[in-house]
């Protein structure tokens, strides 16, 4: 299924992507074990959700073994792109600067987290010219 290019995961279909993104190919025990660590999920609901998430085309599963291993078939990267267009054309009317200034000025940014923005910035200036 080709969704998974524009597809914005659930809040609880994002925990467990970002299990198998840390930790690569795992079992829904190691799964549920890693979330079971912050919250509380049972066993047959996280089953269940990456049984549906297999099918909506989002995790693989290997089915060759009697434990089944799911892969993530959706990369950090571009999950992370579309939920961060989704959040800046919702909450801030599309305007990359509006969300910089209020992440900025809501709390404390250490130095180099200013010298890694200057030095992103000085980068996109220098591609514009």
């Amino acid at each position: 299924m080709n969704q998974n290019q524009s597809y914005k995961p659930t809040e609880a279909e994002l925990e467990i992507l970002q299990v198998l993104w840390q930790n690569g190919p795992s079992t829904v025990r190691f799964v549920h074990d890693v979330l079971s660590e912050t919250k509380d999920a049972g066993y047959t609901t996280t089953l269940k959700l990456m049984q549906i998430m297999a099918e909506k085309g989002i995790l693989e599963a290997d089915k060759s073994s009697k434990s089944h291993v799911f892969k993530p078939l959706m990369s950090e990267e571009s999950t992370q792109q579309r939920l961060l267009d989704r959040f800046l054309d919702t909450t801030f009317r599309g305007s990359a600067s509006k969300l910089v200034m209020q992440a900025l000025g809501s709390q404390h940014t250490s130095k180099e987290e200013i010298d890694e923005i200057r030095n992103l910035l000085d980068k996109l200036e220098g591609g514009n010219k």
